[in-house]
């Protein structure tokens, strides 16, 4: 029988959520507003000094909330986000149980992250410009854990001997994630027009070429 992937994130990953009641009423508001914003607008003509405006609060309650646009971005795909993750264990739990090998649930991961960064992508640029990266405290950025995902995935697999031999489990990691990439993912999207089934369709073959 197969073992589950492991992940490795404790009950700790995620920052404390309370706050005073004004505070997270602030919070609220800010987030509505860019929110409307964006979808009218586009997140990319829409900046700081007008979200504090539209929302009625000074920029010094913007900027101690959000440092820069990415990261009220990154707060808007907070529950999004959470869901993704959500959902993407619960699957990975029913496979597993099923028996499926983890190359194949590696590759529906990435076929459902295409989708996830297509429907995402104009907030998710906003959060690779503004350079957010990995820290203690800050486990939720995506990247992060798209890429503990990816690697937990692979090492399970080379437990079950579904790969070549000698691989670089931690490079092959990031070398899958790479193409979905915001900027990346958009040149092949926009520039390229590549579809997104087309997208998935790659990233599946990609895997496929590791199995053993």
């Amino acid at each position: 029988m197969t073992d589950p992937i492991e992940l490795n994130l404790d009950g700790n990953a995620f920052p404390d959520r309370t706050e005073r009641a004004d505070a997270a009423a602030n919070r609220a508001l800010i987030l509505t507003t860019a929110e409307r914003l964006f979808r009218e607008r586009g997140v990319e003509n829409v900046c700081m000094a007008e979200i504090a405006e539209v929302a009625g609060v000074g920029k010094g309650t913007l900027y101690r909330r959000f440092a820069n646009k990415g990261e009220l971005c990154l707060a808007l795909m907070d529950s999004q986000l959470a869901e993704f993750q959500d959902s993407m264990l619960g699957r990975f739990q029913s496979l597993t149980q099923q028996g499926t090998p983890f190359l194949e649930q590696l590759a529906q991961f990435l076929e459902s992250l295409v989708e996830f960064t297509e429907v995402h992508s104009p907030l998710l640029l906003e959060v690779a410009r503004a350079g957010i990266v990995h820290m203690d405290a800050r486990l939720n950025v995506p990247h992060f854990w798209q890429y503990m995902t990816v690697r937990a995935l692979l090492r399970s697999a080379a437990r079950n001997d579904e790969l070549v031999a000698d691989l670089d489990l931690d490079y092959f990691g990031e070398a899958l994630l790479a193409p979905l990439q915001v900027d990346y993912f958009r040149f092949q999207r926009y520039v390229r027009n590549y579809s997104t089934a087309r997208i998935g369709m790659g990233l599946r073959s990609m895997v496929k070429l590791l199995a053993a």
